[in-house]
């Protein structure tokens, strides 16, 4: 049974593979594959987001870590890019994030970074997971004297402050109102406080974490509750985390949403007025919105396309030499300062870029026409190969020849979750709605 899916390990807690015991394998499995035979001890950074699950896998991985002579560095609630950076910056064999990142509570994952900071290689996975599930020999127990230490530090959230702030030119926000909504999660914390730091006035909501509330009605996945409130206090944008920070949505001044793949396109244009968008190339994946593509071209931006996932944007951008990219669900990756996607960093780049052209997010992100789109995530008791399911390849053949260039189709199976995605974009709404009852209505008779 595959333990890794798009962007690591992810379950229901006490379900395999979210259990006490896989954490335990999973940390001496990261000690095994990840440590650096020229050192004596190896250090392993551990953060995790809110869930009430996390002290139960944090402590299950540390000791699965320090039995293999591993030392471990807690650092507490922490939003994944902060993981990532720290890891590199305190010169770690490995950095563990434990978090489910916008699943709810019942949910938990792990995801792993290697000593660069960035997430490990598929064969990297692949030779953990064979380590977890006892396919590979162990080595011999260490003698006592052996073993590792964990630690809890608490310098480690004044690191990735200074990083942050830095990463923006301590951009001056002073005069500015931001909302921001923390999801109840990782960055619940650190994120308020940076914009504080720099001199915005914020008002802070779901920022009180209680182990069972994240994601809960807030954050990423529902940015109308920034926006609500954007109004209420006439801020001038809000701003949404995910559980794990590592996404941010924004709200414009007047309380609308603004698009991910708008957000991609205003920093991307940004980017190359500095002169910081590397061969004028922006990374988007298969469901970035055809409309965003249209306006790049009009900009003098080239669109690579990649598959989902944040981790398949940042490979094209380190094979490619590519400075920026993401995903419309708000993923946004700063590869000059950034190993993945960091929304606090995100966030201050964007507030750099409207102090910096005296504009309004809404003026910046007029850059472009969406086509009309909707995407549906069926809940689905199986995954048979696509391939297999005959009707639905008919469909998606006579779907294609129909659109044209007038739209397209995406089906696919979420990495982490058990759903069937259905993406239906088209220059006519009338068609969208069409045609995601028809694939609805088709997938539910193929699989059930």
């Amino acid at each position: 049974m595959k333990l890794f899916g798009t962007d690591g390990i992810r379950g229901r807690v006490n379900e395999f593979p979210i259990t006490a015991e896989i954490a335990l394998r999973m940390g001496k499995a990261v000690a095994e594959v990840l440590r650096s035979s020229g050192q004596r001890r190896n250090r392993v950074l551990i953060g995790k987001d809110t869930r009430i699950s996390g002290y139960m896998l944090e402590t299950a991985i540390t000791s699965g870590l320090v039995s293999m002579g591993m030392d471990v560095y807690l650092v507490g609630p922490m939003p994944t890019p902060a993981v990532a950076h720290l890891t590199k910056s305190m010169g770690a064999s490995a950095g563990i994030m434990i978090t489910a990142s916008h699943n709810p509570y019942e949910d938990n994952g792990i995801k792993i970074f290697g000593p660069d900071g960035f997430k490990l290689s598929d064969d990297l996975e692949s030779l953990i997971e064979r380590h977890v599930m006892g396919d590979c020999p162990e080595s011999p127990p260490l003698p006592p004297g052996a073993i590792g230490k964990a630690h809890r530090i608490d310098d480690a959230r004044g690191r990735y402050i200074e990083f942050a702030k830095h990463a923006a030119n301590n951009i001056s926000l002073h005069g500015m109102k931001i909302v921001v909504d923390c999801g109840h999660g990782a960055g619940y914390f650190i994120g308020p406080l940076i914009f504080k730091e720099l001199g915005a006035e914020v008002i802070v909501m779901a920022n009180q974490p209680d182990g069972l509330n994240i994601n809960a009605n807030c954050g990423a996945l529902h940015p109308e509750a920034a926006g609500k409130l954007v109004r209420e206090h006439g801020a001038d944008l809000g701003i949404s985390f995910d559980g794990d920070a590592d996404r941010v949505i924004f709200t414009d001044a007047s309380g609308s949403v603004v698009s991910g793949d708008r957000v991609l396109g205003l920093c991307a244009i940004g980017l190359k007025e500095q002169g910081k968008l590397r061969r004028d190339t922006l990374v988007a994946t298969v469901m970035s919105n055809l409309g965003l593509i249209e306006a790049m071209k009009q900009n003098g931006i080239s669109v690579e396309i990649t598959p989902v996932g944040d981790r398949s944007v940042i490979e094209c951008m380190r094979k490619h030499g590519y400075s920026f990219g993401g995903e419309n669900s708000g993923h946004l990756i700063f590869g000059d300062y950034a190993t993945t996607g960091d929304g606090i960093l995100s966030a201050l780049q964007v507030l750099r870029m409207m102090r910096e052209r005296e504009a309004t997010l809404a003026e910046l992100a007029d850059i472009m026409h969406e086509y009309p789109t909707k995407l549906v995530n069926m809940p689905v008791a199986t995954k048979p190969p696509l391939s297999s399911l005959t009707k639905l390849q008919a469909l998606m053949t006579e779907a294609a020849a129909e659109f044209g260039d007038n739209g397209r189709h995406l089906i696919r199976y979420s990495g982490t979750e058990n759903k069937i995605r259905i993406l239906v974009e088209h220059r006519e709404l009338a068609e969208v709605t069409s045609w995601v009852d028809r694939f609805s209505n088709l997938i539910q008779e193929e699989i059930g």
